[in-house]
């Protein structure tokens, strides 16, 4: 599997960002069969699945075992897969993030951080490019204070515009086929910034979180992968299947209406 063929699939990605508290009792065995029961009924409406490593890493070494068994297993259903990582560091460590994730999961995709410069990108890039995965760098995220550091003026533009003209240097060099291995992240609730980095990033992936608890309203446009975790995976702010399927068929009109 490629991960740029969810790009021909429904814009509309699952977020999987389990808390213990909403399920009953013993949560890991209810998250692992929720989870699974979710993912295969909303597979003909998905892009992808994206599971946030941080909140299966807070469930110790068990959690860390549902995390790549669910991973698989959305592998199995024919869903390509986010890892919301957050990953980014230099040399060693990053080709070690490469062999941990776009390698260990080929066809898979990575969120990253471009904080410490274009070399903690590459080592990434390569193993994106070599294995059919894709990386998506932080540009304008969706939390209240980024603007502070995203939206510092650099040069005459902000922040995120300036790291967008970056990586569109190194866009064309990651193409296979129409898109490129290189995406972005931009927050739903900021469309403007959206439309700003697809004018810089025409060829790249865009995963647009935000949608629905974070204020985000729908939006379509090319390479744009909406982005639901709280309100498609607790919809209500509980586990709920046919809930679940209902919200992602409503954001799905909505995204067809926009």
């Amino acid at each position: 599997m490629d991960f740029l063929e969810a790009l021909s699939r429904p814009p509309l990605v699952l977020g999987i960002d389990p808390r213990p508290e909403l399920h009953p009792i013993p949560p890991l065995a209810h998250i692992e069969r929720y989870s699974f029961e979710l993912m295969e009924r909303l597979a003909p409406k998905l892009a992808a699945v994206k599971f946030q490593t941080a909140f299966f890493e807070a469930l110790g070494p068990l959690g860390s075992q549902l995390f790549h068994r669910l991973l698989a297993g959305a592998r199995v259903l024919g869903l390509p897969v986010i890892i919301d990582g957050k990953r980014g560091d230099i040399g060693s460590t990053a080709e070690a993030y490469a062999r941990a994730y776009l390698e260990a999961y080929p066809g898979s995709a990575l969120t990253v951080h471009p904080y410490l410069g274009p070399e903690s990108l590459r080592p990434l890039l390569k193993a994106a490019q070599t294995h059919g995965g894709a990386i998506f760098v932080l540009l304008r995220t969706s939390n209240p204070e980024a603007e502070w550091i995203q939206e510092a003026q650099v040069e005459g533009e902000p922040l995120y515009l300036r790291l967008a003209r970056w990586l569109a240097q190194e866009e064309a060099r990651y193409l296979r086929g129409d898109w490129s291995a290189i995406g972005g992240v931009v927050g739903l609730n900021h469309p403007e910034a959206v439309w700003a980095v697809r004018a810089v990033l025409p060829r790249s992936p865009l995963l647009l979180p935000g949608l629905g608890a974070q204020g985000g309203h729908p939006l379509a446009g090319p390479g744009f992968l909406n982005t639901a975790s709280r309100s498609l995976y607790y919809p209500g702010g509980v586990p709920h299947l046919e809930r679940a399927e209902a919200q992602a068929s409503a954001y799905l009109e909505a995204l067809k209406a926009s």
